[in-house]
């Protein structure tokens, strides 16, 4: 019987590769990144030998996606982000019965969903950021969901949420299942970028404010109170994917059932606009 061991929501900000390079940025989100190390030697210490990756940096359309590539291996440049992300190479295994698993478990809950063994679909950085910091061994294998969902509802994504839990229950799998997108994500004007330090600054106050109250719920173990505010933050944060990974995540540990407490692990950041974090939730 499987199990999910350990999950997180965390950031993927480009800024943390360039964190590790000489430069100007060095060192910049080092709490950042020690704090991805933290969560992955959690998750290791736990059993995880696989994980599931909610990426907001996967634009879909149309149904519900999977990557459920055996092999994953190229060399990553972000269209977005050509100067942050450059050649950046990586080569993961896979776990191809896990995603169909999923997908065939949303289908039959009435959310069509699709799992892909296409050997030219590419990962995103959503996933490929993470995964550089907690999974440099590539002992971990690998599976990604789109979660940059332009079409859909929440409920939806909550009742894919489900499915993961299910077929993950039902496989040999011990996962790690990571909602990778920010908390608001209103990436700076650019005529205003430079002269707010765009890199280290928040668009916007409310959003901090907004931001900083979800984080405190969170460390109460309020979550059906998120819950009830999720679509509207979201609309009004510019929750990064429309935060259709947060919905997923709190589907796969039982919506507002469920009662354990979030983990801050580093701070809260902002970054280009946006407010980032990385926060553990016990699976119970």
């Amino acid at each position: 019987m499987g199990e999910i061991v350990l999950a997180a929501k965390i950031t993927h900000v480009p800024t943390m590769l360039l964190s590790e390079k000489p430069g100007k940025l060095e060192g910049c989100r080092q709490q950042a990144i020690d704090g991805q190390r933290e969560i992955a030697r959690r998750a290791r210490a736990a059993g995880a030998d696989t994980v599931v990756v909610l990426d907001t940096h996967w634009l879909v359309n149309a149904g519900f996606h999977i990557n459920s590539n055996p092999h994953f291996k190229g060399v990553y440049t972000s269209h977005e982000f050509p100067h942050f992300i450059q050649n950046l190479s990586y080569e993961y295994e896979g776990k191809p019965e896990l995603g169909d698993a999923i997908a065939a478990k949303a289908t039959e809950r009435g959310v069509h969903t699709l799992s892909h063994q296409v050997e030219t679909l590419d990962l995103e950085y959503g996933t490929l950021v993470p995964m550089y910091f907690m999974n440099p061994e590539a002992d971990l294998k690998v599976v990604s969901i789109a979660a940059w969902c332009t079409v859909h509802n929440l409920n939806d994504s909550r009742v894919l949420g489900e499915a993961i839990a299910e077929a993950i229950k039902e496989s040999d799998s011990k996962v790690l299942l990571l909602a990778s997108g920010s908390l608001s994500h209103k990436i700076w004007e650019n005529e205003l970028y430079e002269a707010n330090n765009g890199t280290f600054t928040i668009s916007r106050e409310f959003n901090r404010q907004v931001d900083l109250r979800v984080l405190e719920l969170w460390q109460k173990g309020e979550i059906a109170t998120f819950l009830k505010m999720l679509p509207e933050y979201a609309q009004y944060c510019a929750g990064e994917g429309g935060m259709h990974d947060t919905a997923m995540l709190f589907g796969a540990l039982g919506w507002d059932n469920y009662t354990g407490k979030g983990e801050l692990i580093g701070e809260y950041f902002p970054s280009s606009g946006t407010g980032q974090a990385n926060v553990v939730f016990p699976v119970q």
